[in-house]
């Protein structure tokens, strides 16, 4: 296979909504550039990209799919990216590592929820977008009615490059106004007729390519200006004020394809290889110090690590970008991340499950090795002396979460590594183990996300596992003042046990002043700090132990234990066996024996003085409360907002912004479980929220009562 310099290079983000026909396009393009005999078929499952066995049971895609094919010269790499918005890693990897996205639309359903949301990171990662109208051969095709959505979302940067003649089950011709062409296809697609336009169609020809001429003229002040002295641009004028007006996202050009029929594909790979971008025109990448670097073929060797996919019979595949410089097979790499040595013992260019072996990969291209070492996602290889090190993939926070176990205590460990296997292969699959919950949470994009993970793990793995509610990580304080004495006494022959402790335990806040006199149950307690020991609790807010033994009725040594008694209560709390925080206790008086008194002793005895005080301080059950941030359609808006006063929700605000109602509002976790499936159903998808966690606060009364009762009756299951 031909090496291809930066110049001979473009690579493409294929996206679209769920049955918008992206992979079914992907094909056509293979099949067309020869990199494939055959065409496959997403129905008889044997397309090049969808191959995974999931793909195959549910007839979606799941996986992004790294293509290439060749053309007129040139190599395009393209990634195929999964419709659903659950597996919108895809499409966030994808954009990282391609410069110009090629967003494909069902002609029969208009712009979709997956059409917006997909835009939407275009618009962040600042591509460059093409247009596709599909299945225009299918009865219920609509391209005036398409188009008509296209300009409603997204302005009048649309424009026109191609129209259909005759959409519909007798589908077989278009108008293409850059070339004043129409392309016409026998039954079995592939290489067009080019004709005269027919004289029915050349005013509105005329008209869809004076206003092409005119969005192509604005991206450039010479071409504007010659637009006005000739009055027109020739077909070389208006590519170049097309590929400005992509880079700028100035103009987004609307093609038409019957992808199942293989129409239209051949001129949209045309238009690809002529017009679109090459890598070494877009802006450079820059690493982490924010350092820009130049697609340079002569510069110094480094890749960036993109996806990793676990495949059966090759085991761990890397798919990277080369940034800089040039990758030969062989080549001996320095993992900038792990400081680890990594050998290129493989290289490949990738079209889904087909791969073929190259020898060398220049600065721009997309390829593969395997069996790296040390080497995952979003890690930069370099050769020595080369400090580039690049921005890793940032994806979007959880939406949904459950708890996961192994239906057979036995599989436990092989479920662990499957999880953390599938989460290399999507980063936006997240596993916890929660030592304070006794659970195992797998965080993802959707509840449709986490079911496509339940298939695989039980089908793939040939695991049986079982989704459980996720507990809340409920923490426990204290309201009040509250004293207690404890004297644990224990003689069994030879030397015994003997420690005894009084404390004091209040409410901690931060700027307290330490304590001087404290009147508890009627009776006022002087104290005298000697010493104060501030631990900053792992799992939030603090503890503070003050030390106020005067006339030394408890030897100083004693101390960190009856601290790490304290501690040891504070991490099972005595309401619902929650973490404890924000309390402050004062030590100031005990007794000791001079042979029985040991750690162990004085470790139990402030272990059960603090446990019999907090219960006397008027303890409370806190909850975490998370910021949640809803953009919604307006019409939806009072939908949006009953559900929310429905979980509890404070709002906090409401704004307006691109299109969308904003709200703002504070909801405790408890009731944000299945909250996406609830929100996606009541505004069909259309709308989307972020939460991020806010602080801690008291439950309700009922609730209180309800979560003590559920403890209780746990604790008596238990027992």
């Amino acid at each position: 296979m031909k090496v291809y310099k930066a110049n001979e290079i473009k690579n493409i983000a294929l996206l679209g909504s769920a049955g918008s026909g992206k992979t079914t396009l992907a094909e056509c393009m293979l099949y067309e550039g020869g990199v494939i005999k055959r065409r496959g078929e997403v129905e008889s499952k044997s397309t090049v990209s969808d191959y995974h066995p999931v793909e195959h049971e549910y007839g979606y895609s799941v996986f992004s799919s790294v293509l290439y094919t060749e053309w007129l010269g040139k190599k395009i790499n393209f990634i195929d990216c999964p419709g659903a918005d659950d597996f919108i890693n895809g499409t966030i990897t994808s954009l990282n590592v391609t410069d110009t996205a090629l967003m494909v639309v069902n002609s029969t359903q208009g712009v979709e929820v997956g059409t917006e949301n997909q835009f939407r990171y275009t618009e962040e990662y600042k591509k460059p977008v093409i247009f596709v109208a599909n299945h225009l051969d299918h009865e219920k095709s609509n391209f005036e009615q398409t188009l008509e959505a296209l300009h409603e979302t997204f302005g009048n940067k649309v424009i026109v490059v191609q129209y259909p003649v005759n959409p519909g089950l007798d589908f077989n011709a278009v108008v293409d106004v850059l070339k004043m062409k129409m392309y016409k296809w026998g039954p079995d697609g592939g290489e067009p007729e080019i004709l005269d336009i027919p004289e029915e169609e050349k005013a509105k020809a005329e008209e869809l390519h004076n206003a092409l001429v005119e969005a192509a003229a604005e991206n450039d002040e010479e071409l504007m200006e010659l637009f006005f002295e000739e009055g027109s641009l020739n077909e070389d004028q208006m590519r170049q004020g097309i590929k400005l007006g992509l880079i700028q996202r100035d103009l987004f050009p609307v093609f038409c394809v019957a992808a199942k029929k293989d129409m239209g594909v051949r001129r949209l790979m045309e238009f690809l290889g002529n017009i679109v971008p090459f890598v070494s025109e877009m802006p450079p990448p820059k690493t982490v110090d924010g350092k820009e670097v130049k697609v340079d073929p002569n510069g110094c060797a480094s890749l960036f690590v993109f996806k990793t996919s676990i495949e059966p019979h090759l085991g761990e595949v890397s798919f990277f970008k080369v940034m800089s410089g040039k990758v030969k097979e062989s080549d001996d790499l320095i993992n900038m991340n792990r400081e680890a040595k990594e050998r290129l013992s493989q290289l490949y260019c990738v079209a889904g499950n087909t791969r073929t072996k190259v020898t060398e990969l220049v600065a721009g291209d997309i390829g593969a090795t395997v069996k790296l070492k040390e080497t995952h996602t979003n890690h930069t290889l370099n050769e020595k002396g080369c400090d580039y090190i690049f921005e890793p993939i940032k994806y979007p926070d959880p939406k949904y979460r459950t708890a996961i176990k192994a239906a057979n205590e036995g599989d436990d460990e092989k479920l662990g590594e499957a999880l953390q296997k599938m989460h290399e292969e999507d980063p936006t699959i997240i596993v916890e183990y929660s030592k304070e919950l006794k659970q195992v949470l797998v965080h993802g994009q959707g509840e449709f996300h986490l079911n496509t993970l339940k298939w695989r793990i039980e089908n793939n793995e040939k695991i049986h596992v079982e989704f459980l509610e996720p507990k809340i990580p409920y923490r426990e304080t204290i309201t009040k003042i509250a004293r207690a004495d404890y004297r644990h006494k224990k003689q069994s022959g030879g030397a015994g046990q003997f420690g005894e402790v009084h404390m004091i335990i209040e409410p901690y806040y931060e700027g307290m002043p330490d304590p001087t006199t404290l009147k508890v149950d009627g009776q006022e307690i002087k104290l005298n700090v000697r010493n104060t020991d501030v631990v900053e609790l792992e799992w939030g807010g603090k503890l503070v132990f003050n030390n106020c033994i005067v006339g030394g009725s408890i030897d100083n040594r004693f101390m960190p234990a009856i601290l790490k008694g304290i501690m040891e209560r504070m991490e099972e709390g005595p309401l619902t066996g929650s973490y404890a925080r924000d309390i402050r206790v004062s030590v100031y008086d005990g007794k000791m024996h001079p042979v029985d008194s040991n750690e162990i002793s004085f470790k139990l005895a402030g272990r059960n003085a603090f446990s019999t005080a907090f219960k006397n301080a008027g303890p409370k059950i806190l909850e975490p409360i998370y910021d949640v941030e809803v953009k919604v359609p307006s019409d939806r808006m009072g939908d949006v907002m009953s559900d929310l006063q429905g979980r509890r929700a404070i709002i906090e605000g409401m704004s307006s912004e691109k299109g969308f109602e904003v709200i703002k509002a504070k909801v405790p976790l408890k009731e944000m479980n299945k909250y996406s499936t609830a929100l996606s159903s009541i505004t069909g998808g259309r709308a989307f929220y972020t939460m991020k966690f806010a602080k801690y606060d008291k439950v309700p009364p009922e609730i209180q009562d309800q979560l003590l009762k559920e403890y209780e009756k746990q604790q008596a299951e238990d027992n």
